[in-house]
């Protein structure tokens, strides 16, 4: 029995994840028997079934579909919310567009689309990895000014980086197809929320300004108080990181397989597919005006090719290609965001910060970078959509204890929702890498590091920015 003890000491020693968790589960415990007199009971239930969640979603001890289809038991035997709330993930529109991106994805590889788009970047791209990751983190970022889904972009563009990757000659599990991954990834997402309609967070924040405060943000001012640093200078780095963390060459191979070289069903379903993809951007570009969401544009394109003789995936295909564990560890993310908003947790423990902040009229730069702050840790418990929905409500009051304008507070939201220090808080970075079929792992050792640089490099320069600008005058 004491060796089984000591063996079991050893092995929970030895892997510090499983350990963290063994502390998280007091807590946990405590918080759901006697919640902190600022919550309720339900939402003390709720916050318990997030550190849980969150704890299980770091550390990976549990793939993640498991931890998604525990977070759905707990929530519905706690009963902390309707059925309708807990799982919403499944109905949202990013799921969908989950979906869609599956099935778009499906449909490139098979016709060879991807090949033919990826010799295309690969006779400028593949003299060297650095012109690879540059070229894809500024296809990828330009992309943002065309396509207002950063899940869409993901889509789109994840399957052309993975045969752009085999006609380098990196094969799976090398560093040059994890790095052209990650640009991709990275590229499709952070620097593009610097651009005023790019991103889910962006377009929420944009509702709720104008819902509360009748403010209206111009595109112009947007893009040039946040591009510069947020946008321009974090792809650089990004693109950086990406180059010293995982460093290779490209070993293109001459026989690589071509569009010009498809035989002529190929040719003709590449077509057909180009077609579909232009249609379907064409509707993401005017979404502003028509008002139909992108992501039941995706579904449209879809539906379209999945039709049996018209389209372009077979049943066959469709059922080897649809990963429900990522679907259903998406479905728990979004899911667990809803809940925390709902319950009024989220908006619970933002008040709470604010009290603890040191905001005073005229200490700008520790007004501006409290104000960031507090977006940034309000990401870690609502993911990127939620700040800009718990947060907006109380810019009024903050901006009164700062003397600054309410857009100028409602901008530093920006900051925070831009800087991801955990995988699980951005739903684009989960599925390019799982589409990638790359471990998730490999995301934390970009953003970790990229988080403290933003935090003591960027942040203090976006502020010098500001300055410049006139933003704060």
């Amino acid at each position: 029995m004491e060796e089984t003890k000591g063996n079991l000491v050893r092995e929970i020693l030895q892997h510090p994840a499983r350990l963290f968790m063994l502390l998280l589960l007091p807590l946990a415990g405590w918080v759901l028997v006697d919640p902190p007199t600022m919550l309720s009971a339900q939402q003390g239930q709720v916050l318990a079934i997030v550190i849980l969640t969150l704890g299980l979603l770091v550390t990976s001890v549990l793939p993640g579909y498991m931890t998604a289809l525990l977070f759905f038991l707990a929530a519905i035997l706690l009963e902390v919310g309707t059925p309708a709330e807990i799982f919403s993930g499944f109905y949202s529109a990013a799921f969908w567009l989950i979906v869609a991106g599956m099935v778009i994805g499906m449909a490139i590889k098979s016709t060879g689309l991807g090949d033919r788009v990826a010799a295309l970047l690969g006779k400028h791209l593949e003299h060297s990895y650095a012109w690879l990751i540059g070229g894809l983190m500024l296809t990828c970022t330009l992309l943002g000014f065309l396509m207002p889904s950063s899940m869409g972009r993901a889509v789109m563009m994840i399957p052309i980086g993975i045969a752009l990757a085999e006609r380098c000659g990196f094969a799976s599990g090398s560093k040059g197809r994890t790095g052209i991954a990650l640009a991709v990834a990275f590229g499709c997402h952070m620097p593009t929320f610097a651009i005023l309609p790019a991103n889910i967070p962006n377009v929420v924040l944009i509702g709720a300004a104008e819902t509360i405060y009748d403010l209206h943000f111009s595109y112009t001012h947007y893009l040039l108080l946040h591009f510069p640093v947020l946008g321009a200078l974090k792809a650089v780095l990004i693109a950086w990181l990406i180059m010293r963390l995982f460093p290779d060459q490209p070993k293109v191979n001459s026989s690589t397989v071509t569009g010009d070289q498809c035989d002529p069903d190929q040719l003709r379903g590449q077509k057909k597919l180009g077609i579909v993809l232009l249609i379907t951007l064409g509707f993401w570009i005017t979404d502003s005006l028509h008002g139909i969401s992108p992501a039941w544009i995706g579904l449209a394109a879809t539906c379209f090719l999945l039709l049996p003789r018209v389209g372009l995936v077979d049943s066959q295909r469709f059922s080897a290609g649809m990963d429900m564990t990522l679907l259903l560890f998406i479905a728990g993310v979004l899911g667990l965001g809803r809940l925390v908003a709902s319950s009024g947790l989220g908006s619970v423990l933002a008040m709470q910060m604010e009290q603890w902040l040191p905001l005073e009229q005229g200490a700008d730069f520790i007004n501006f970078v409290s104000l960031s702050l507090m977006s940034v840790v309000a990401a870690l418990g609502v993911t990127l959509p939620g700040v800009p929905a718990v947060l907006t409500p109380m810019a009024a009051d903050l901006a009164a204890q700062t003397g600054w304008s309410v857009e100028s507070v409602l901008m530093t939201q920006v900051l925070g929702f831009s800087t991801i220090l955990f995988p699980y808080q951005s739903g684009p970075l989960l599925v390019s890498m799982q589409l990638a079929k790359e471990p998730l792992g490999h995301l934390l050792r970009v953003t970790i590091p990229l988080t403290l640089i933003t935090l003591l490099v960027l942040m203090p320069l976006d502020y010098l920015w500001w300055l410049v600008v006139g933003e704060l005058s």
